[in-house]
């Protein structure tokens, strides 16, 4: 249910801005949106470092839903290539495939973690959400090539997944260690 109410709420602002936006986002290639992340999780650390002191008022819950949705763009992008703008409609489609594929793979591997991540700090999804965009950088000087390592598309969707489990610790204080 923490799932499913977090992935609404991301969804719904998806939703939104495209209804403002539409898909402008398509033009941009996956390499532009894996910047666009990186800019959200420094700006969580920045904050975080700061004691949520900001200059613009924000907080790290609104940066946390972007990289959700950044990283299903990027998912979308892996999948069809930069092109031209989608139907309303055809966009959401893709949207929850992406999020419905990186929450699979997140149950599995919480089925083997035994929900570890409830014991994490949220500083912690931060500091590996930068990590996996440090990663996903490296893989995309490559070209998408790597010898032993998951490809770009995990990444994304482990960054998904940190940055619902961080929401969902950010709106259930009882989840706090």
């Amino acid at each position: 249910m923490e799932f499913e109410r977090e992935i609404a709420r991301c969804r719904d602002i998806y939703e939104k801005k495209m209804r403002d936006y539409g898909t402008s986002w398509r033009i941009m290639r996956p390499t532009s949106l894996t910047d666009q992340i990186f800019i959200k999780a420094q700006r969580i650390r920045s904050l975080e470092e700061k004691h949520g002191r900001s200059a613009v008022n924000e907080g790290i819950e609104p940066e946390f839903i972007g990289i959700v949705n950044y990283c299903a763009m990027a998912l979308i992008q892996l999948k069809l290539g930069s092109g031209n703008a989608l139907a309303p409609e055809e966009a959401l489609r893709l949207y929850d495939d992406a999020i419905k594929e990186s929450t699979a793979l997140m149950l599995n591997k919480n089925h083997d973690y035994d929900e570890a991540w409830r014991k994490m700090r949220v500083s912690s999804f931060t500091d590996i959400i930068l990590q996996k965009l440090l990663r996903t950088k490296e893989i995309e000087d490559h070209n998408g090539q790597t010898i032993i390592s998951e490809g770009i598309d995990a990444n994304y969707m482990d960054m998904i997944n940190y940055a619902l489990f961080a929401l969902i610790k950010l709106n259930n204080p009882q989840n706090e260690e």
